[in-house]
């Protein structure tokens, strides 16, 4: 099996996080193992509380799982502060396999879970390690400051972040206004557009981990990198469309839709 290891906060409510990724993983055919960065107090309506995990308890969890039974890609979503990045950043350097980094920083609702020292960290310690970064137009702006309002905006904020180190990013445009959804991989080959057209729902709790996931878990060295998003994405776009319609705010998906 294709083995993953996710190294995330956790969503109780098990839409997003830790939760989401692991149903992801687990119906796309692989093998899941977490090491939890942080536990949150979160349900469809927004986050609450987070309690941090201590850095080394994060690193013993991700070591437990790579010494026994290794990775064949590794998946980091929320990281909260600079310790915690300084720890992981050392265990995707030892694993040497694909890695997703999805530089999560604020919650479906609006609530940070970055702070903004750790944005400096992120740039400096994850981001060359990333084989796929995949940040939304609002993480985009953030780590490079490029105000983004439209593709070209996109594809300059792609570019500026592979000059920050990364390998390939997925610049994800779903906060943008428009019938479509437009998605760009920029490379340094060059570019990939996808494009889908707008669900008009608010049940998308979780779709950011669940898509990284998804590219972690289909990742192939025999697959090119832009047939495993087509992938991941046609994933995603299938459990946003059939999402459950549970709770009251930003409902989660179905992750098991394929099923």
């Amino acid at each position: 099996m294709h083995r993953v290891l996710i190294i995330a906060g956790s969503d109780p409510s098990g839409g997003a996080g830790i939760q989401a990724d692991i149903k992801t993983v687990t119906c796309l055919g692989g093998y899941a193992m977490t090491a939890i960065t942080a536990l949150t107090v979160q349900n469809t309506l927004g986050v609450s509380d987070v309690m941090a995990v201590p850095p080394a308890f994060i690193t013993a969890q991700a070591q437990a799982c790579l010494d026994d039974i290794g990775a064949d890609a590794i998946k980091t979503g929320m990281l909260a502060d600079i310790a915690v990045m300084e720890a992981v950043s050392l265990v995707v350097e030892g694993a040497r396999v694909f890695t997703v980094v999805d530089p999560v920083m604020v919650a479906k609702g609006g609530h940070a879970l970055m702070n903004h020292l750790a944005v400096d960290a992120m740039k400096a310690l994850m981001i060359p390690l990333a084989d796929l970064l995949t940040p939304n137009t609002l993480e985009a702006t953030a780590l490079t400051g490029i105000e983004i309002a439209n593709e070209d905006d996109m594809r300059k904020a792609g570019a500026a972040l592979l000059a920050m180190g990364a390998r390939n990013v997925l610049v994800k445009g779903g906060h943008l206004d428009g019938p479509e959804v437009v998605d760009l991989l920029i490379t340094p080959k060059g570019e990939h557009r996808f494009a889908a057209a707008r669900i008009d729902t608010q049940h998308t709790h979780g779709t950011g981990c669940t898509l990284a996931s998804a590219c972690a878990a289909l990742t192939r060295d025999a697959r090119p990198l832009e047939d495993t998003i087509g992938l991941a994405k046609d994933y995603v776009g299938g459990a946003i469309a059939t999402a459950p319609h549970l709770g009251q705010g930003h409902g989660p998906l179905r992750h098991n839709w394929l099923l």
